[in-house]
């Protein structure tokens, strides 16, 4: 049997709502949108595999477990952890008062702001919900908002995590405080090796509109690097992209060797009203119709195994490099998207 030319990681951020107006939500989310995961009924006919990414708030609710517990079932699904620190507990180190004493919504939720000890006891509970839902360790994970910062590699390896897919390539912050720096990571699945263990990364699918110019910028005007993702790279998110450029984005994604395409979006914006940019039922009808449009345009040109994140590890894990081969940013500065010493 030959290999396939493609491998299509389909992935969602499985979440409560209401995070696209600028407010995050400490308490009292409500997770309705899971019910609307019976959309990926016709994509998963077709072969898709997907991995839901679950937020805290998703695992513990009664009715989203069902949903999910379907999408196993039925479909393959591949059940994931996703982490959204604003709202899973423990909101503070320092008890219930202290927890009951915050704001029921946060303006801001820099990862970079949340103290290591903090972080870990979130991820514990996070995984522990996991646990309690899948009767297993869930082992792929997604850090909320891409927020992955170089620090919290360790803390997912001693997790149990084996597969990350948090990383944005050709994006990176203003500071280090604001958002982490993936700008210069690698295209395809790598490893990323530490003391605490090995963790398979499957970055998103993004390309540059010219190949040269993210070296150019690294080089010449760094500062233009937090903005190019908005000028001068595509990434295949498909609520963002109509459908001809998602078919660009992947034509020039493969011609310059890409073989893994990573495409995600959330599962709120699979509810009408879920999602602000999303307000009724035919713009969810448009994104889904959108997303089948281009799964059977990728599948008529290119032979594509649909795996998911697990799959991918260990389907690609034996060939893929480590992270400490790969090419580190430009200038020598440190970056998030692996853990160089």
């Amino acid at each position: 049997m030959s290999r396939p030319d493609l491998y299509l990681a389909v992935s969602l951020d499985v979440e409560e709502e209401g995070l696209f107006g600028g407010q995050y939500a400490r308490r009292g989310c409500s997770t309705a949108n899971t019910a609307s995961l019976t959309r990926l009924a016709p994509l998963c006919e077709r072969g898709v595999r997907p991995t839901l990414f679950c937020a805290h708030s998703v695992l513990v609710d009664a009715a989203s477990r069902s949903a999910l517990a379907h999408a196993r079932d039925r479909y393959g699904a591949e059940i994931g952890a996703h982490l959204h620190h604003w709202n899973t507990p423990p909101l503070t180190l320092d008890g219930p008062e202290a927890d009951a004493a915050l704001a029921d919504n946060a303006a801001s939720v820099p990862a970079a702001a949340v103290p290591g000890p903090l972080m870990a006891a979130k991820l514990a509970s996070l995984m522990a919900a996991g646990r309690d839902f899948q009767g297993a360790a869930l082992t792929s994970f997604r850090m909320g908002r891409w927020d992955l910062h170089r620090a919290l590699w360790p803390l997912l390896a001693e997790a149990g995590i084996l597969v990350d897919a948090s990383v944005r390539p050709l994006h990176c912050g203003a500071t280090p405080q604001a958002e982490p720096d993936h700008f210069s990571a690698p295209r395809d699945p790598y490893w990323v090796s530490m003391p605490e263990g090995r963790i398979f990364e499957v970055p998103l699918s993004v390309t540059p509109l010219l190949p040269c110019l993210p070296r150019l910028l690294g080089r010449a005007a760094p500062r233009l690097r937090p903005g190019f993702k908005n000028w001068g790279a595509l990434s295949l998110l498909p609520v963002y992209h109509p459908l001809w450029a998602m078919q660009a984005i992947t034509r020039l994604f493969v011609a310059r060797g890409g073989r893994v395409l990573s495409l995600t979006w959330h599962s709120s914006e699979m509810m009408p009203g879920g999602a602000p940019h999303l307000p009724d039922a035919a713009a969810v009808d448009r994104l889904m119709g959108k997303i089948l449009a281009w799964t059977d345009w990728l599948m008529a040109r290119w032979n594509v195994r649909c795996l998911t994140m697990a799959q991918l590890r260990e389907t690609l894990g034996p060939v893929a490099p480590d992270s400490s081969s790969l090419h580190r940013a430009a200038d020598g500065s440190p970056n998030d998207w692996a853990c160089f010493s």
